[in-house]
């Protein structure tokens, strides 16, 4: 018997509803000043327990959630959608559809027109004056949809349900969580003596957001960079967030609410096929008022452990004031030398497979220790590490939240930092083990989650 299939084919109408608020827009001016007027009238300066920083805390997540709810306005999303439209746009589309005159149409052709080229205009002069990267301008670096969850391969098997593919990406993204670490090694790290950790001030503060882009995707509590600046100026306000950083510290608690992240999963370039896992990257997203906190932490720690002659001489990435140009230009002259010697120079360039998201908690409270930090800095860290939540965003989906025991995850600004003070440790124990060899390294540099040694 001939089988009938009769397959409809409709087109794609995938409609999005999210509340925004459009950028430069009087609406964010509003939500600014609202935030900045109800969030200065907060108490920050008795914290003197948990609760009482819980509180704070809390009172600043109501006020930003209320006055967003008060000046977003939903938007539908689709996929005829355009970032240029405006408001200018949308009222000559409404005098044409009632008037239906030949003036209307040109009048609304004549905006579209100016729309598009003042929003192309600033995106490309951002692109190549702020950012100077003109190769986003190129197709190949723009966004690509992700493909459907039946293509994803893991363990040998399709992932053929949503359910399937966040206990994929949970495993394979966090694939150093029940393994074992031999604490033992840390014995042949020499110990620094502690230092004393001081409490935050302004300078700290407003210094490290200055270079903060304020394009950059907002966390899970849709602050971006641009509204905290804004907020930071207000004294009343910096001085509660001074509060909040400090008490942090004596009480040896970070709260829950900077704990919780969302984890976007955005595809790798240029990869021949996207059905294995490791053709994406995971970007994570935290609460912007956290991250500030971090990036005064994470510049702290650095300076401290570099005072404390803890990493090593030779440590030329993951640092402030070095990048990978110095790496080369160390390698550059290396190999120079070892010419005018009649000498080769030899380099092994290995990757660190899922780097930032298999740091051991418990040993980097160790290296800490070992790095000269005392028991304030060790008991906050200790609790930073733990009890960490993620939540997975594929295309639209999202999924249910996950607990995260190991890693600090790249949206971290504390990320560089305590990579470098985990490399810089083994680089001692390294460089102790074949000190008895004849053998000399010159260089070791650490890059995101690479490592150079010369």
């Amino acid at each position: 018997m001939p089988l009938t299939i009769i397959i409809l084919i409709a087109d794609e109408h995938i409609i999005i509803c999210k509340r925004t608020i459009i950028k430069d827009s009087v609406e964010e001016v509003k939500f600014i000043n609202k935030v900045i007027t109800l969030f200065s009238k907060v108490d920050a300066s008795s914290i003197s327990n948990i609760y009482d920083l819980d509180e704070v805390v809390s009172s600043w997540v109501d006020i930003v959630s209320c006055s967003w709810s008060r000046h977003s306005k939903p938007i539908n999303i689709t996929k005829c959608s355009k970032s240029w439209w405006n408001n200018n746009c949308s009222q000559d589309l409404a005098s044409y559809r009632s008037s239906k005159s030949t003036e209307s149409w040109k009048t609304f052709q004549k905006t579209v027109k100016h729309s598009k080229r003042e929003f192309f205009n600033l995106k490309i002069q951002e692109i190549a004056n702020k950012r100077h990267s003109p190769w986003d301008l190129m197709n190949w670096v723009n966004k690509k949809k992700l493909p459907a969850i039946e293509m994803i391969k893991h363990n040998g098997s399709s992932c053929l349900e949503l359910n399937d593919l966040w206990q994929a990406l949970h495993s394979s993204f966090n694939s150093a969580q029940f393994q074992n670490v031999d604490e033992l090694v840390l014995n042949e790290c020499k110990s620094v003596l502690p230092m004393t950790w001081l409490k935050f001030f302004e300078e700290e503060f407003t210094h490290a957001i200055i270079n903060c882009n304020d394009l950059s995707a907002p966390g899970p509590d849709r602050v971006s960079w641009g509204h905290l600046k804004h907020v930071i100026k207000n004294k009343s306000c910096l001085r509660n967030i001074i509060c909040i950083a400090n008490a942090c510290f004596d009480l040896g608690h970070w709260l829950n609410h900077f704990k919780k992240s969302t984890t976007i999963i955005i595809p790798k370039p240029n990869k021949f096929t996207y059905d294995l896992l490791k053709s994406f990257r995971p970007i994570v997203l935290l609460n912007t008022l956290g991250k500030l906190i971090e990036k005064v932490i994470g510049e702290r720690l650095q300076f401290q452990a570099i005072v404390n002659n803890f990493i090593h001489q030779s440590q030329l990435g993951g640092l402030k004031f070095k990048t990978t140009s110095d790496a080369s230009i160390v390698l550059t002259h290396f190999i120079r030398i070892g010419w005018i010697k009649h000498l080769l120079t030899s380099t092994l360039a290995f990757d660190i497979t899922q780097f930032f998201p298999s740091l051991n908690h418990h040993f980097i409270s160790l290296i800490l220790d070992k790095a000269g930090f005392g028991p304030l800095v060790i008991n906050f860290f200790s609790n930073y590490l733990v009890n960490r939540k993620t939540s997975y965003f594929w295309n639209n989906f999202s999924s249910q939240s996950f607990d995260i025991n190991v890693g600090v995850g790249q949206g971290s600004a504390l990320s560089p930092i305590l990579s470098t003070l985990y490399l810089s440790s083994f680089f001692h124990i390294f460089e102790k083990r074949i000190k008895n060899l004849d053998l000399k390294i010159s260089t070791l540099s650490f890059v995101d989650d690479g490592l150079l040694i010369t």
